[in-house]
């Protein structure tokens, strides 16, 4: 919006300079919508803020879940039948490729093992979640903690 018309009014003219129906600004921003991305993102307000809901949701320290958004390691979401490998579990670059070359070699018994990098992942991991289970939880926890400051 060019800023041409000012005040009222010029409500419901059309500016010829710049195409913009003038009308208020939270109006503007109501119609402007959403826009549908490709892949999911990772806000940053969840994740830097002190404390990182993200980090507090998924009970994983705030270096891990950085980790998993920047792109510097995977995360297990499905650890299939490998012994060695445990839901959420962080793993370098490396390790992924000792396990994919693992999963795709022809004598492998490996099945059903899942991990995730970036937003993705992290999307993954909260749809996981239970909330009316862990809202649950948390409130017998507040019942119980309370109890125990009174004996």
């Amino acid at each position: 919006w060019c800023g041409k018309y000012k005040r009222v009014r010029h409500r419901g003219i059309v500016c010829e300079r710049c195409g913009v129906e003038v009308t208020e600004s939270r109006v503007r921003r109501h119609r402007m919508g959403f826009i549908k991305l490709a892949a999911p993102v990772t806000h940053v307000w969840y994740l830097k803020g002190i404390p990182s809901y993200l980090s507090i949701l998924l009970d994983m320290p705030l270096r891990d879940v950085e980790q998993i958004v920047y792109f510097n390691a995977y995360v297990v979401l499905d650890p299939g039948n490998a012994g060695n490998l445990s839901y959420k579990q962080l793993l370098s670059e490396d390790q992924w490729l000792e396990i994919e070359e693992e999963i795709y070699a022809e004598d492998s018994e490996l099945v059903g093992i899942e991990v995730g990098i970036g937003a993705e992942a992290i999307q993954r991991l909260l749809q996981e979640i239970n909330l009316e289970e862990e809202a649950e939880r948390l409130r017998t926890e507040i019942v119980e903690s309370k109890g125990q400051k009174r004996a």
